[in-house]
């Protein structure tokens, strides 16, 4: 098990304590779908429907969800779900033929981003897309080498899973990868981008000498699995300097960050002021249809178009195009990334406010609608909290409150709702949780 996952995950062994209903239903997935997959929470849920920031069990008692950004405009979003039924029901083929969909998608992607960015490849997921990243970067610079931070997540093809440290021992990171310390401000006494920048080098200069060399440096731009750092914006820029200078690339990760959760724009490395060489995304991008991509500066694809084809049978479809275009629709009308600043500037906020009540809360960041708290034994050591974060995020559960943890203590509240979450939901949440932590 993951060491992310291990925070709030099922425990089998006590099965006995649950209803007869829900124990059945573990015990036919456990006999049917094998040990590999993981279930949230002490209590597992059965979910069985959504519609915004609610999520609906079995016997509709209703969950506010403060956690799961793949339905990130909100669960059931009538536009996307109109998208893909209608063109589900005209055509579903692949990218071979001409099609208005993945071309309209396309020249809307690349208006989102800086002009030096001219090529989109569509894909179903994120991994696949990091996957296509790597392959490019090791065509481009000739080099094998990856640099990503310590408890970063990727994705599960089998290469990028080698630079997935999140997923634990049980899936050991490749010789040619090389993983430094995330750039922390809480735990930090110096500049972190000076240091962030520095632990790049090294790694770049260990890889050289191993004779990899640098072929990517890739971040999530929130830092989401090692415990949400955005701030202060533009930190990242002197690592990905550094980066360049040992004749690497430099691809965003947007997974995550991307289609406007943060609040600032629309994709993560624009808070930092970059031009990156490769944009990954994907989760966010089909609110919960499967469909990613890799974005491109046109230099990079020149010698692998030359050299190779592309092709993904359902990436980038008719389909996956409607529902990334029904999404980007959404994020426009209703003025999300806005919206995103505003309530995610409320919701930091109020988690400050509870701070000043709550001593073992010894951090709040993030930015717009990812929101980072830091649970820690005392102020003074900050020694992080795993027993709390894990008491808490089951008592969220009970209280019908959804939302994980993260970051190597396994500390460190993550929480990044669906952007049609508002200041009411926001207030329910906090007094949810000041509840949980007094009681605690």
């Amino acid at each position: 098990m993951n060491r992310m996952s291990m925070i709030n995950a099922f425990d089998p062994t006590r099965s006995d304590a649950l209803d007869p209903t829900t124990r059945s239903l573990i015990e036919r997935r456990l006999r049917v779908l094998g040990p590999a997959y993981r279930l949230f929470y002490e209590e597992p849920l059965h979910l069985v429907r959504g519609e915004g920031v609610w999520l609906y069990d079995a016997n509709g008692a209703a969950y506010l969800d403060a956690y799961n950004n793949v339905a990130s405009l909100g669960h059931a979003q009538p536009d996307v779900v109109r998208a893909i039924s209608e063109q589900s029901a005209t055509l579903v083929t692949h990218t071979r033929y001409l099609h208005e969909g993945i071309l309209r998608l396309a020249e809307r992607l690349l208006a989102t981003m800086p002009a030096e960015m001219g090529h989109v490849m569509l894909t179903c997921t994120g991994s696949e897309a990091n996957d296509l990243a790597y392959r490019l970067a090791r065509t481009v610079t000739g080099n094998r080498g990856v640099i990503v931070t310590n408890l970063a997540y990727h994705g599960v093809t089998q290469a990028v899973a080698e630079f997935s440290p999140s997923l634990g021992a049980g899936v050991p990171i490749g010789n040619h990868v090389r993983v430094i310390p995330p750039p922390d401000a809480y735990h930090s006494d110096g500049d972190v981008a000076t240091q962030f920048a520095q632990s790049v080098t090294a790694a770049a200069a260990d890889l050289s000498a191993a004779g990899h060399g640098l072929a990517m440096f890739i971040v999530d731009s929130i830092f989401s699995s090692d415990g949400v750092y955005a701030d202060p914006p533009g930190f990242l820029a002197p690592a990905v300097a550094a980066a360049r200078a040992a004749g690497g690339i430099y691809v965003a990760d947007e997974v995550q960050p991307g289609f406007g959760r943060t609040g600032a724009a629309m994709w993560g490395f624009e808070r930092h002021g970059l031009i990156p060489d490769l944009v990954t995304m994907g989760k966010p991008m089909g609110n919960g249809y499967p469909v990613a991509a890799l974005v491109a500066q046109p230099r990079h694809l020149e010698k692998f178009g030359r050299d190779a084809r592309y092709f993904n049978t359902f990436g980038g479809n008719p389909v996956a195009a409607a529902a990334a275009n029904a999404v980007l629709d959404v994020i426009e009308r209703e003025h999300l990334i806005r919206h995103a600043a505003e309530v995610g500037a409320y919701l930091l906020k109020g988690l400050s406010e509870l701070a000043d009540r709550h001593p073992r809360i010894g951090d709040v960041r993030g930015a717009g609608l990812f929101v980072g708290a830091e649970l820690v034994q005392d102020r003074a050591s900050r020694e992080p909290d795993r027993d709390l974060a894990t008491q808490v995020v089951n008592g969220l559960r009970q209280r019908r409150i959804l939302l994980s943890a993260s970051g190597p203590g396994g500390n460190i509240l993550k929480i990044r709702p669906p952007l049609a979450f508002q200041r009411p939901h926001a207030d329910t949440l906090l007094s949810a949780l000041d509840e949980v932590l007094t009681l605690g």
